[in-house]
C-alpha cells in the first residue's frame, strides 16, 4: 500500500481541537480514504489580549488509490 501526506493549515475561532477537525473535514471533501492526521504545531492570532483566531497546522495521511494492499 502506498500512503500520501500532504500538509495543511486548519483555522478556528474557537479551539485547536476544532482547527484539526476544520482541516480534515475540509481536506475530506476532496481527498478520499483519509487514514490519519498528526499535529504538528499549534498558533493563534492575538489581538488586544486575546485569542482570536486559532491555528493547526496537520499532516494528512491517505491511500493512494490504485496502491495495492501490504
Amino acid at each position: 500500500m502506498t500512503v500520501k501526506v500532504i500538509e495543511l493549515v486548519g483555522e478556528s475561532k474557537n479551539s485547536w481541537q476544532e482547527a484539526v477537525e476544520n482541516a480534515v473535514r475540509d481536506a475530506s471533501k476532496t481527498i478520499r480514504n483519509i487514514s490519519g492526521v498528526e499535529v504538528r504545531n499549534q498558533t493563534a492570532k492575538v489581538r488586544d489580549g486575546k485569542i482570536v483566531e486559532y491555528k493547526a497546522n496537520v499532516a494528512i495521511a491517505f491511500k493512494v488509490e490504485g496502491s495495492s494492499e501490504a
